[in-house]
């Protein structure tokens, strides 16, 4: 199966998603990110270079040069709010739909206003998609973030069509990530049974190495459907 077609496979789709979303948090250890978790979307027949599709997506939701914000303003700019509504739950349409008119009339007064009713549609949107997420809203984020490398692979893997690099970035933190936590294992597997101190390093490397493992493979045999609920996020089993 080409790149292409494993795209636009819905359950290929959704196990790349998950592994993209344990490899983001494996990035993150890595690298002392705060949350780089990737985004990923698959086209939406029918609706033109503006018709994608949330079907995972986390890390830079809330950034003002995110795929909400810059989709909400060209919902303004066009006048078609069914740009944005893929992004909230069908509850919040109305909401979404009341908001975006409300901005439409006052961006009618001026460019003060314009930019008001711009900002109070964009931070009304982050908030109610991130509460359909499960997530707590805390503000729009400026543009220009570190978002560190998954994000950005992954959005130029969409205007590239080829998520080849995204593979192997991921890939490669995965193995890296295993063996790492392996090797802290190995090396303290052989500890004299009466030796406590010794015996609770070698725990402090072996539950992590469990886990990790735990982790990936049970992120990557679920299916992602719909929004992705930050509160669904697999959390480890505690020892």
């Amino acid at each position: 199966m080409n790149t292409q077609n494993l795209l636009r496979s819905r359950p290929a789709a959704a196990a790349l998603a998950a592994i993209l979303y344990v490899a983001g948090k494996s990035l993150a250890q890595f690298l002392g990110l705060d949350d780089p978790a990737a985004g990923f979307f698959v086209e939406a027949p029918g609706m033109g270079d503006t018709g994608l599709l949330l079907v995972w997506a986390v890390g830079h939701c809330d950034g003002m040069d995110g795929p909400v914000v810059l989709l909400a303003r060209k919902a303004l700019e066009t006048g078609n709010v069914n740009l944005v509504l893929p992004w909230v739950r069908a509850e919040d349409e109305t909401e979404i739909t009341h908001v975006f008119d409300h901005a439409m009339s006052v961006r009618k007064l001026g460019s003060q206003a314009q930019e008001l009713a711009d900002m109070h549609f964009f931070e009304t949107l982050v908030r109610i998609h991130r509460a359909g997420e499960g997530a707590p809203y805390t503000g729009l984020k400026p543009a220009g973030r570190d978002l560190g490398p998954a994000i950005p692979a992954a959005d130029r893997a969409l205007e590239d069509g080829s998520v080849d690099a995204v593979v192997r970035l991921v890939t490669d933190a995965v193995a890296r990530g295993i063996r790492e936590r392996f090797q802290a294992a190995w090396s303290k597997r052989r500890f004299d049974p009466n030796d406590v101190e010794a015996g609770r390093e070698y725990v402090e490397a072996y539950v992590p190495y469990i886990h990790f493992v735990e982790r990936l493979f049970d992120v990557a045999k679920e299916s992602a459907h719909g929004h992705y609920h930050e509160s669904e996020r697999p959390v480890a089993h505690v020892h």
